[in-house]
């Protein structure tokens, strides 16, 4: 796998991401088989950042396709005020509340499709107290075989030079707590926990270091 390349997401991307974020949806897992709609997942934690103006986003391409994706915005909640206002008035147009019992495969589609409606902005409680230092955030994910190969220390690397280069202070992500391995990972890339959360950690990076 010599001829990896990291680059700069394209708008031709976007089938890819939608695609990478099934596959590695459930904690790290293929998540296939827990959708009805396989665009489900995508359309919240990848694709969006593609189309944000002010996204960060990167991709490793092997033979002529994405073989995973960082995606990240620096602001968050200037994101989120977009998301509200642009990205998720189609898709709560798209997926009616209450969604139909027929359409829902899993739990964990369920709990997507009350994520489009209940995202809120401005926020109706105090931001964390910890999003002063790190306002950005980054969703990352790899296929399989392109896992343990350094491939994510290299799109956190290429998202962090590009923070520094914004003067972002620092970035924050949301982990699974079954996902052990992508835990170590942020730990070995200098990510810290930040809070715990009913479904695992918050970690952050901060811009100035070096791990």
């Amino acid at each position: 796998m010599n001829n990896i390349i990291i680059r700069r997401t394209a708008i031709s991307d976007i089938p890819y991401l939608y695609e990478i974020c099934l596959i590695t949806g459930d904690a790290g897992k293929d998540a296939t088989a827990l959708f009805n709609d396989p665009y489900v997942l995508g359309q919240y934690f990848s694709a969006p950042y593609a189309v944000y103006p002010d996204g960060i986003c990167f991709v490793p391409e092997y033979e002529c396709r994405p073989q995973g994706y960082i995606v990240a915005v620096p602001d968050t909640d200037k994101y989120n005020q977009w998301l509200e206002e642009v990205w998720l008035p189609p898709l709560r147009k798209r997926y009616p509340k209450p969604a139909p019992q027929e359409i829902i495969r899993s739990e964990n589609e369920g709990q997507m499709l009350s994520i489009f409606h209940n995202h809120h902005y401005p926020r109706t409680s105090a931001p964390p107290h910890w999003l002063k230092d790190y306002p950005a955030h980054l969703h990352i994910n790899l296929l399989p075989p392109f896992q343990g190969k350094g491939l994510g220390k290299g799109l956190v690397n290429n998202l962090m030079e590009e923070l520094i280069r914004l003067g972002i202070p620092g970035v924050h992500l949301g982990v699974n707590a079954k996902n052990t391995g992508a835990i170590e990972f942020y730990k070995k890339t200098g990510f810290s926990v930040l809070n715990e959360e009913a479904y695992g950690f918050t970690m952050g990076k901060r811009s100035d270091s070096q791990s």
